[in-house]
């Protein structure tokens, strides 16, 4: 029999509520495979960037999701990701649209004018654990991807950890405290946490 795996959610909290979430997922086995850092400057390598780019698309696949501040460290990313109202009203488009991600191709958005990444392939009203597990497919395919082709670090058996951690952001002042520590977690590397080897 398994063991069973501690839930880090909150219980019974409606994770589609309107709000901010600090967000911060771990590289399994603390692996650095984004980039480094070299006297508290960060130096992303070209899957930092893929990581980056990903994060900027939840708001083109999920609507009410709006992407605030974060960073790409060697092992570890922190963002500040907002729920907000769905404009579901305002939806021209007769199809439901409230799975159109179910069975959609796991690659990034097309250059062309293809429709399917536009209003068949968003996912309305959707939690923060629909966004980031998204998040962690859309990375993980495309860093696979960079380790077949492009010659990037190989991986343990997945890139990320199984879960994320997250906490609700109830106020200005907490906003404020923790988009301070994103914007600075390279320059405190040596000290951060995530930086040790238990994550």
């Amino acid at each position: 029999m398994l063991p069973s795996r501690k839930n880090i959610r909150l219980k019974n909290y409606d994770y589609r509520t309107a709000g901010l979430y600090f967000i911060t997922i771990c590289c399994q086995d603390r692996s650095h495979l984004f980039g480094k850092i070299e006297n508290g400057v960060l130096f992303l390598n070209d899957a930092g960037r893929m990581v980056e780019k990903w994060y900027l698309e939840l708001e083109q696949k999920f609507p009410n999701k709006k992407c605030h501040e974060m960073v790409v460290m060697p092992n570890h990313f922190h963002c500040i990701i907002e729920n907000i109202t769905d404009d579901i009203d305002n939806v021209t488009d007769t199809h439901d649209v409230s799975d159109a991600h179910v069975g959609a191709p796991l690659r990034g958005r097309p250059h062309d004018n293809n429709e399917k990444y536009g209003i068949h392939n968003v996912k309305r009203n959707a939690t923060i654990g629909d966004a980031m597990d998204w998040f962690k497919t859309m990375t993980t395919n495309e860093y696979i991807r960079g380790v077949k082709k492009l010659g990037w670090k190989r991986f343990n058996g997945k890139i990320w950890q199984r879960n994320y951690y997250d906490h609700i952001i109830r106020n200005e002042q907490a906003y404020e405290k923790i988009s301070e520590y994103i914007l600075n977690n390279p320059k405190k590397w040596d000290a951060d946490k995530f930086h040790s080897k238990d994550c």
